[in-house]
This record gives C-alpha cells, sequence and structure tokens, in this order.
C-alpha cells in the first residue's frame, strides 16, 4: 500500500493511501448513486456554487504563482470554468438521452439504440500554466457523465493546488471525488494504479509516460500535450487587426498557453509593415517599461526561466531582437519578446516555446508555407490571417493540426461547441462541452429485436440458396 503527502514537503502533509482512495471510490461507484441525471446535476451545481463562492481564492492563488492580471485570471480560468459547468448543466438531459438510430431491413423488425454509461474511476493530471481551469474543466466532464475522480493539481504552482484541494475536498465526498497534491512521486504512484481512464494535460514527453503507464492496465487516455502551433500571415489581410490579435494571443499569460502562436510565417513583401505594427503593440499593450505594468504575468518557476533566458541569449548571436529581450531572474520576468532573421535549424525553432518570445519567420509564396508547416510534427493550434478563401480552403484541406482560427488566436478555446484536442504528437482525443461528455463515456450499442417474428432462414439446416440470400440482401 502506497501513502503519498499531498502538499509540499516544507507544510504539515496529509498522507492519503492511494490505493485505499481508489478502493473507496470504486465501491462508492458500485452503488450506483453517480449515473442519475438528479445526482449529477446536483453535483455540477455544487461546483458551480463553490467556484463563484471562491473566486477571490482562486484569483489570489493564480497571481501568487504567476502574477496572473486578474482580468486574464479571471477570463481564462474561473469565467470559462463557470460558462462550462452552466453549458453542461443547460444540456446534459438531452446528453444522456438513449440515441436511436437506423437499423437495416434484413434485421427487421428489430430496433438499435446507443446508450453512454459512465467508465467508473478517472484520473485527471493537469498542468501549470493554466492549473485551475484544466483540472476542473475535465472533471466537468468526468462528472457529468457519472464519473467518480482523482484530481492531481500541479505542483508548479502550489498556491492553485492548495487552493482546488481546499475548494474540492471541503465541500465532495471523498469517495466520489477527490483532489491530491504532490510532486513526482505522487504521480508515480498514481499511475501504478488502475483507472477506466486517464486524462493529462501537459507536455509530449511527460504524456508518452503516462500512455506508456496506461497501458499496463489497458487504461484509455485522453492526452492534451502541445507543439509549435505556427501562425501564417497571409498579404489580403487587415494586417493593423492582425497584428493587434496576434501580440495579445501570444503574449497572454506571458506565453505560457500551450495554443499561443509559437513562430509566425510572414508573407514576404507585407513583413516590414506587420513588423512594424507588431512592435507598436507590444509596446502599446505593455508600455516601454512591461516589467512594471500589472498587466504582465510572470513566469512560474527558475527552471522555465532559465530554458527562456538561454533561448533568448542563443538568439542574440544569430538573430535580431527586435524588442524585448530584457529579464530579471528575481522576479522571474522575460519581457514580450520579437526575433527577427530567424534560422528554420536554430534551437528556438526545435521545441515548443512556452514563453513570451515570437520567432519570425517569411515566405514568398503560400505553397512554402504549408510546406513548412507540414515538415513539422502536427501542431496543437493552427492560426491563419487572410481573407483569401482559396488559401484558407488549403489550409484545411493540406494540413492536419488539432485546432485552430482564420484571421484570431487562441479564441477557438471558448466555445463549447467546438471540441478542443491535438493529433499526432500534440495529442488524442478531445473534450470541451459535449466533447467532454463522451471523453469520459461508453457508448453501449444495443439491437432490440420482438418475437414477432422468427425468420427460419438464418437457422441450420439452411434451406436457403446462396442466390436467393444475395437477393433478399440486395
Amino acid at each position: 500500500m502506497v501513502a503519498i503527502p499531498t502538499s509540499n514537503p516544507t507544510s504539515n502533509p496529509t498522507d492519503i493511501n492511494v490505493q485505499e482512495a481508489i478502493a473507496k471510490q470504486r465501491a462508492f461507484f458500485a452503488t450506483g448513486k453517480t449515473k442519475s441525471y438528479d445526482f449529477r446535476v446536483a453535483q455540477l451545481q455544487k461546483l458551480l456554487d463553490i467556484i463563484q463562492k471562491n473566486d477571490q481564492l482562486i484569483l489570489d492563488a493564480l497571481h501568487a504563482d504567476l502574477r496572473k492580471p486578474a482580468i486574464e485570471a479571471y477570463g481564462s480560468e474561473v469565467l470559462g470554468t463557470l460558462s462550462e459547468i452552466k453549458y453542461a448543466i443547460k444540456h446534459l438531459k438531452s446528453w444522456m438521452k438513449p440515441l436511436k438510430v437506423g437499423t437495416p431491413i434484413n434485421l427487421f423488425p428489430s430496433s438499435s439504440y446507443i446508450y453512454t454509461e459512465p467508465l467508473g474511476v478517472v484520473l485527471i493530471i493537469a498542468p501549470w500554466n493554466y492549473p485551475f481551469v484544466l483540472t476542473i474543466q475535465p472533471l466537468i466532464g468526468a462528472i457529468a457523465a457519472g464519473n467518480c475522480a482523482i484530481l492531481k493539481p500541479s505542483e508548479n504552482t502550489p498556491n492553485t493546488s492548495k487552493a482546488i484541494a481546499k475548494i474540492i475536498n471541503e465541500n465532495f465526498d471523498p469517495n466520489f471525488v477527490l483532489a491530491i497534491e504532490g510532486g513526482i512521486e505522487t504521480n508515480q504512484a498514481l499511475l501504478t494504479e488502475k483507472f477506466d481512464h486517464i486524462f493529462f494535460t501537459g507536455g509530449t514527453a511527460i504524456g508518452k509516460i503516462v500512455m506508456e503507464a496506461a497501458a499496463k492496465h489497458l487504461t484509455p487516455v485522453t492526452l492534451e500535450l502541445g507543439g509549435k502551433s505556427p501562425c501564417i500571415i497571409d498579404s489580403d489581410c487587415d494586417l493593423d487587426i492582425a497584428a493587434k490579435r496576434i501580440i495579445w494571443g501570444k503574449f497572454y499569460n506571458a506565453g505560457q498557453t500551450c495554443v499561443a502562436p509559437d513562430y509566425l510565417l510572414i508573407q514576404k513583401k507585407i513583413k516590414p509593415i506587420l513588423i512594424e505594427k507588431l512592435v507598436a503593440y507590444v509596446k502599446t499593450f505593455f508600455g516601454d517599461h512591461p516589467q512594471q505594468t500589472p498587466d504582465f504575468g510572470r513566469i512560474v518557476n527558475d527552471r522555465q526561466f532559465d530554458r527562456l533566458f538561454n533561448l533568448i541569449d542563443q538568439s542574440k548571436s544569430e538573430s535580431k531582437i527586435l524588442i524585448g529581450g530584457q529579464s530579471d531572474k528575481g522576479d522571474r520576468f522575460i519581457a514580450p519578446t520579437l526575433i527577427d532573421e530567424v534560422s528554420p535549424n536554430s534551437k528556438i525553432m526545435a521545441e515548443e516555446i512556452f514563453g513570451p518570445i515570437l520567432p519570425i519567420l517569411e515566405y514568398d509564396q503560400f505553397s512554402e508555407a504549408i510546406a513548412f508547416v507540414n515538415a513539422q510534427p502536427k501542431p496543437l493550434a493552427l492560426y491563419l490571417f487572410s481573407n483569401n478563401k482559396q488559401n484558407q480552403e488549403r489550409i484545411l484541406q493540406e494540413v492536419s493540426f488539432g485546432g485552430g482560427c482564420f484571421n484570431d488566436a487562441i479564441m477557438h478555446l471558448a466555445n463549447p461547441e467546438l471540441p478542443f484536442g491535438g493529433v499526432g504528437d500534440s495529442g488524442m482525443g478531445g473534450y470541451h462541452g459535449k466533447a467532454s461528455f463522451d471523453t469520459f463515456s461508453h457508448r453501449k450499442s444495443v439491437l432490440k429485436n420482438s418475437f414477432r417474428f422468427d425468420l427460419k432462414w438464418r437457422y441450420p439446416p439452411y434451406t436457403m440458396s446462396l442466390d436467393s440470400l444475395k437477393k433478399f440482401i440486395k
């Protein structure tokens, strides 16, 4: 039996026995209580109420961990979560209804249905960049689908992890939903156990570890990973609005967004004009001294700071920094940075940046931009700024990516009608809205026949000739 601490080593840990916690949740799930519509709605409503009551606690935690501006923190983490819960409550009854589907005439007088049922006990492992919403949004789907859940918030954002544990563990039966804090040892202990589904959000390298652990138990997984999300700017677009939306999308949460534009591919002839506008909007949004503005966050920890600092430091000798490049390790501050004349073979183009650094590359023909993107692993997001319908269609037909926007950045995440997820190296599976319900549900197919008719030709000894059977099926 494995007991693990649920908080940082410097605090007073509470031992939680992982196997025992899972066993209790399995026993609770076996009662069937989580399967009723009334129970699911009540739990979703409770989640909604406690988040509303604790919104300041959440905002304070996010500010302590990431120096998130209150508007960004509330809009992306609290409001996004509340909207998702309300959406699930509104649609849950229809999601739970059995779906009647067509039945071939040769199966007459049968009828066919698809029923959804919960998977059981699920594990949700959350990242640090949006530590509240990316813990709770998958939980919404798990509850809506009728599951029990164990949450593992990120240890890299300890204040938010503590807030999540407080909100969840003080308001929910741990046999139904339980938050477990801790570090790598906690993750390892959890991944050793068998779950009915694992939902992981994080980097590709850790995603492979999660999938390997899940494979030992044949546990299905949803992997929300990342990658280098390209942003292509065509000459046929409003360059001013494009620049404004690109700078906002890139430097939101100090660039620590899995779907942030990771690099720009700018049509060659408009590049000087667009760069001028990009630089201008960095100054407009964050001023001449961005470290002093309350509207720009901080890097999550020293390890991430050092990684980003080294990318900038190397770029100083290889490329041209247009704006930014300043840093302060004591404050975990890295300025919004635009870098031009970037080589496709440089280190900054070899990995997801996940910070406030935006490399700029150029292309001449649109086909070159498509070829460049297709030469990389499939991205989690893609952004195209263009009014050219033909180029939009080419992106849809010729490039594989998780999701994205035309003439905007990162805003596709705000629509619960759009499933969110990756493809290839950027992940597998999706969620948001009904997709979250589907992710945590099993679709059970059932054919219902009648005793009124019983066609004898299907039983041996077979009296119908093969030709007659072929004619009947036609």
